[in-house]
């Protein structure tokens, strides 16, 4: 936790220059996520119109989230030398420019070859935007700050999906992406207008900790690191197993839906916004350890309930599978920036690839299992992750409760100007 300075003039909550960055910062959150998963709904059309399989055309998913997780460390570098403002927006800039293209390949490689660059260009968000908002805010406030922009990240997803799947439904697949692009561009938009002029290219701040070399040595030889980014990677892999394919599930057998109703059951996303803000009381309260074990195994559970044939019941289990996964999300993300220490920002990059790679390979996995098995059997293999993560976790129930975190995971100031040291309760928040 950075610690303010008496005279630091960095803007406070309730400040117009606070609100404009705050709004600057969710609008990108918003262009990336909703380009990112653009394609998700229209799946099944997509394979149908190119006469491809559920694993094959899951590639264009796979393709931007393996892109994003390999060059989120590249952007990084760039951040620090030119301005995160600066990264982020060419980063938006060069995406939407790869989005308008998209709607006219009338081949499946190209379409993957294609959102491959605009993944690797959206990489330029993740890798920066937090980093960003620690920099230019008050130290006091920079948290919840953060909080926002995280609940930002399933806002932009859950737009996106709604506004590809119902323009799909009226001109084709083609007109679903291309409105999700219009979606980003108009974002990129509000991000350029509102960002204030004093953090337009604001470079990067150096911090301590013993020069780059140890930096990465604390993000990846911390006792619990691996744990931690293991859960990234297998709970991110069931999560997009089930939204990957819950489109083809959906339009076909025994439900028959059309593609604007079945695109309207994304609205399960805002579930995420609510378990990442409920994330830091629980954790708080129980220890994270405890928070990721049960958010795996409600997981698990959840997904023999997708396998349902009623629809009302697939819709709450929906609703609960996205609750927990960004429960446990925010709670790892957080833990494994806070016991990094000084290698704060390369543990966020690692723990960003560890993610990606698992929406990427994963979900492709995943449908791999429904082309030859079905929905069952993609059930099982997420089903299966997630009982995983908690055994891959195992060596994280020795380090004791973590402090209190704030909205999003993001690590709460500690009380009374105490520092926060793991393995303590916290206080009990009256």
């Amino acid at each position: 936790m950075e610690t303010a300075h008496p005279f630091d003039d960095r803007p406070r909550a309730g400040s117009p220059e606070y609100r404009r960055t705050v709004v600057a910062m969710v609008a990108v959150a918003v262009a990336t996520f909703a380009q990112l998963w653009s394609v998700q709904p229209v799946l099944p059309e997509m394979a149908a119109d190119l006469g491809e399989s559920a694993a094959r055309v899951s590639l264009t998913v796979s393709a931007a989230t393996g892109a994003l997780a390999g060059f989120a460390l590249v952007w990084s570098g760039l951040g620090d030398r030119f301005g995160r403002t600066r990264v982020i927006g060419a980063s938006l800039a060069v995406a939407t420019l790869v989005g308008c293209a998209a709607p006219f390949a009338g081949d499946l490689w190209l379409l993957v070859a294609l959102r491959a660059v605009q993944g690797a260009a959206l990489g330029g968000v993740p890798a920066a935007a937090v980093a960003h908002l620690s920099e230019v805010l008050h130290p006091a406030d920079a948290a919840r700050a953060i909080g926002v922009y995280i609940a930002g990240n399933p806002l932009g997803g859950m737009g996106g999906r709604l506004v590809s799947g119902w323009a799909a439904a009226a001109g084709g697949w083609q007109w679903g992406v291309a409105a999700t692009t219009a979606v980003g561009a108009a974002a990129w938009l509000v991000f350029v207008c509102a960002l204030p002029r004093r953090s337009r290219g604001a470079p990067a701040a150096r911090s301590g900790g013993g020069g780059g070399r140890g930096r990465w040595r604390a993000a990846l030889a911390t006792p619990g690191m691996a744990a931690l980014y293991a859960q990234a990677l297998l709970l991110m892999g069931a999560f997009m197993t089930v939204y990957n394919l819950l489109g083809f599930r959906l339009t076909g057998e025994p439900f028959g839906l059309s593609q604007a109703v079945a695109s309207s059951l994304f609205v399960a996303y805002t579930a995420g916004m609510a378990g990442s803000a409920w994330s830091g009381r629980a954790g708080a309260r129980w220890g994270p350890y405890r928070v990721l074990a049960a958010s795996a195994a409600v997981m698990g559970a959840v997904a023999a309930v997708l396998a349902a044939p009623w629809l009302p019941v697939v819709a709450a289990g929906l609703v609960v599978f996205t609750f927990v996964f960004f429960c446990a999300h925010a709670t790892a993300s957080a833990w494994a920036a806070r016991r990094a220490g000084s290698g704060r920002a390369q543990a966020s990059s690692v723990y960003t690839l560890a993610y990606y790679v698992g929406a990427s390979l994963l979900g492709w996995v995943g449908g791999v299992f429904y082309d030859h098995w079905g929905w069952g059997a993609a059930l099982a293999f997420a089903a299966a992750l997630c009982a995983a993560a908690p055994l891959a976790g195992l060596g994280l129930r020795s380090r004791g409760r973590a402090p209190a975190t704030g909205p999003g995971g993001s690590p709460a100031a500690p009380r009374d100007g105490a520092a926060a040291r793991e393995g303590e309760k916290p206080p009990k928040v009256v």
